[in-house]
């Protein structure tokens, strides 16, 4: 159990490697979720009644289902198909599926609580649906919402050791094939810690500065007064 500095020093490397794809698959996992789950939102605003009844349904089985069963059927299931991906890329297309169908009920609770009274504005005006969503509706409820929004950031930075189960050789999967080269635990899997730590707590310590920032709702009262 004695730690092992000349060995720490050595796999150092090989960690960082990991550490860039792990954060590589966490950043456009949470681009896919926040632009997909933003579209799920609105389009669950639709008039119609099928395309509303589709997402839902959408939503509901992919929250009911595990990230881990998602990621062995779009990886091995798929290529039956001819839907043949890279390892990563199946790995960020999955994290960002799964985390849309959550970031779309942060959105869709922003949506809601955008008064009535700004969509009659927006019509009174005579813009399109496009504009009163671009310009009105959007930069009113996502703001409030970000303090939500980081958090399932956070959630997915902590799922990516998942995805060395597909095979993609992030920072856990780099720590395990250290430990079994070297037959040595503690030095990779205590530095595996200290990185997602290292990740972890500035990313908290930016969600309660969002979450002060926005989460009292002053900055989407700013707003109204403004419009």
């Amino acid at each position: 159990m004695d730690w092992d500095w000349s060995l720490a020093f050595e796999i150092l490397p090989q960690l960082l490697e990991g550490v860039e794809i792990t954060v590589l698959a966490s950043l456009i996992g949470s681009a896919l979720a926040m632009m997909f789950g933003l579209a799920i939102a609105i389009g669950r605003r639709s008039s119609s009644r099928l395309l509303r009844a589709l997402l839902h349904s959408y939503v509901e089985f992919v929250r009911g289902t595990p990230l881990l069963v998602q990621l062995y059927f779009v990886f091995y299931v798929l290529p039956d198909i001819g839907i043949l991906l890279s390892p990563l890329s199946a790995g960020v297309a999955t994290l960002g599926i799964h985390y849309a169908t959550y970031t779309s009920e942060v959105y869709r609770a922003g949506i809601d609580n955008v008064d009535r009274g700004f969509w009659e504005a927006a019509k009174a005006l005579n813009l399109t649906r496009l504009q009163t969503w671009r310009y009105v509706i959007i930069p009113l409820a996502v703001p409030p919402m970000l303090p939500a929004l980081g958090n399932y950031v956070v959630s997915m930075f902590k799922e990516t050791p998942l995805l060395s189960t597909i095979t993609v050789i992030e920072l856990m999967a780099q720590a395990r094939i250290i430990a079994n080269v070297n037959y040595r635990y503690v030095e990779p899997m205590t530095m595996v810690g200290i990185f997602f730590l290292a990740v972890s707590i500035p990313s908290v310590i930016g969600l309660h500065y969002l979450e002060r920032h926005y989460g009292t709702g002053r900055e989407r009262h700013r707003n109204m007064s403004i419009f």
